[in-house]
């Protein structure tokens, strides 16, 4: 089985959200939700300047994914590719994908009471392309995606 996850070098990082609007315009991600996203980390201050640094937080596509085993309704599996695949139209709202991710990496759309989460543009990966967020779109170029070709 191939394995595809994205490596995010938050130290590079520059806080453009590039990779968010993205994830929304390739996914069709409704305003409000965010399945991939930053979060700023401070000021802190350094020589009396202040310097924020920032995290990227989406689906690692854990190799044990509790949200598998969480979801009662089986939207959540994982593809033949290995891709942690969430069906948004099998969901049922319940959010007990959200209470288990350990990255919390699952948003909720209130107006289609769904959970969603970045399923890697499994749309695009099995045509040969990489995700959107790492598709050159990051200026500081610190998101990477890895298959099971280049990974090892």
């Amino acid at each position: 089985m191939d394995t595809y996850q994205l490596l995010i070098d938050d130290a590079a990082c520059w806080g453009c959200q590039a990779c968010e609007v993205a994830c929304k315009q390739e996914n069709n991600v409704p305003v409000g939700v965010k399945i991939i996203r930053l979060v700023e980390i401070g000021p802190r201050y350094i020589a009396g300047k202040p310097d924020f640094s920032f995290s990227v937080v989406f689906c690692r596509q854990c190799e044990a994914a509790p949200c598998i085993d969480a979801c009662p309704e089986t939207a959540i599996q994982r593809l033949e590719n290995g891709i942690v695949f969430l069906d948004s139209e099998k969901c049922s709202g319940c959010r007990a994908c959200m209470e288990t991710c350990p990255h919390d990496a699952i948003a909720f759309d209130e107006k289609q009471d769904v959970a969603l989460k970045c399923n890697l543009c499994h749309h695009r990966v099995g045509k040969g392309l990489v995700p959107a967020c790492a598709d050159n779109i990051c200026p500081a170029h610190c998101i990477t995606f890895i298959s099971g070709e280049n990974s090892g």
